[in-house]
């Protein structure tokens, strides 16, 4: 389990077919072998570590569900270890498993607050509120505005300067992961429900016999 919250950037050292070699000056403190690591919002398994990178092993499904397939040595990638209980929380509840790719749609500045827009799928936008969380490439964000096939992010100076959204442009892939409490609501609510039956109708006095 993640926050969101990025702790370091650091920079892909080699990218091979279903492996990843990451260059990193910080992350690695209390880091071992088979600990999880989110590497864009996604979480992965630290198969090696040496004095300066640590490498993981991709799934062929998560290069699919995700943008990790597009990347090249010499790039940008968000890192956050997993949590400990008992810590804070700054930003909100991220599983590391990305429902799906979102594309940047544009990029504007308003002052100095730069606002980013992503078109995303219906699967995604059906859990996306205003105001609600959403994690991007791993950076836990609130949405600030919404329609049917897009939702925009505000991006505050610190969060620029600190993870790879100052790279973004339009037409840049990323990965999104919705609230997961969105989705047991969602869950909760279907079980609730109970099945419309010609007896159910009776019952609820809606049909008269």
């Amino acid at each position: 389990m993640f926050s969101g919250i990025v702790e370091e950037v650091g920079k892909v050292a080699s990218a091979q077919t279903g492996n990843l070699v990451i260059a990193v000056s910080s992350v690695l403190t209390e880091m071992k072998l088979g600990d999880s690591i989110a590497v864009n919002g996604v979480c992965l398994t630290i198969a090696s570590i040496d004095a300066d990178s640590f490498s993981v092993d991709v799934m062929p499904e998560t290069s699919r569900k995700t943008n990790l397939d597009l990347l090249r040595v010499g790039d940008s990638v968000n890192l956050e270890r997993a949590l400990s209980l008992g810590g804070r929380i700054g930003g909100h509840l991220v599983q590391g498993h990305v429902d799906d790719k979102g594309r940047v749609t544009s990029v504007t500045w308003e002052g100095g607050t730069s606002l980013i827009r992503f078109d995303a799928t219906s699967q995604v936008m059906r859990y996306v509120v205003e105001k609600g969380f959403i994690a991007v490439d791993g950076i836990s964000l609130t949405v600030a505005s919404k329609d049917t096939g897009s939702f925009l992010i505000s991006v505050v100076d610190y969060t620029q300067k600190h993870t790879t959204l100052s790279n973004r442009r339009a037409g840049d892939l990323v990965n999104i992961e919705v609230d997961i409490i969105a989705k047991y609501v969602e869950q909760l609510n279907q079980a609730a429900l109970p099945s419309i039956t010609v007896d159910y109708l009776q019952e609820s006095g809606f049909l008269v016999t």
